[in-house]
């Protein structure tokens, strides 16, 4: 346990950027928020936020890898750049069904989720190709 406790502190510490978004998201999808009659006039406002979210955190993560690594590791980066806020995007669905009362998980929420991490791996490639040069 202690092992595991060190090596997320040692991950926080290297990419804080990256931990601070993803905490940001934890809080944020279990706040209870008041519904923004302003907003309703646009459609899928809800989606484009989640779109927005996860994309931009997956942006921060392929910035923060990106500079602190010389070479790039596609194993790790399709790992926790890709497969890993897709898994916890559906996790928070579920608790959010399931565990509270004030909130729904939904699956177009996770669709969407799902569509800002893939934007995000392009323009990790894209600005992978252009820093390395």
């Amino acid at each position: 346990m202690k092992d595991i406790l060190q090596k997320t502190v040692q991950i926080a510490k290297k990419y804080p950027f990256s931990t601070c978004c993803i905490v940001l998201i934890w809080i944020l999808s279990f706040l209870p928020f008041p519904e923004m009659e302003s907003l309703e006039d646009v459609p899928f406002v809800d989606k484009w936020t989640h779109v927005v979210m996860y994309g931009g955190t997956c942006c921060v993560i392929w910035m923060e890898y990106i500079r602190k690594h010389v070479s790039l590791d596609a194993e790790k980066l399709f790992f926790f750049a890709w497969l890993l806020p897709i898994v916890m995007s559906g996790v928070i669905e579920l608790l959010q069904e399931y565990c509270t009362t004030y909130r729904g998980g939904e699956w177009l929420d996770l669709a969407a989720n799902s569509t800002g991490v893939t934007l995000a791996v392009i323009y990790g490639l894209i600005f992978c190709y252009f820093y390395k040069k």
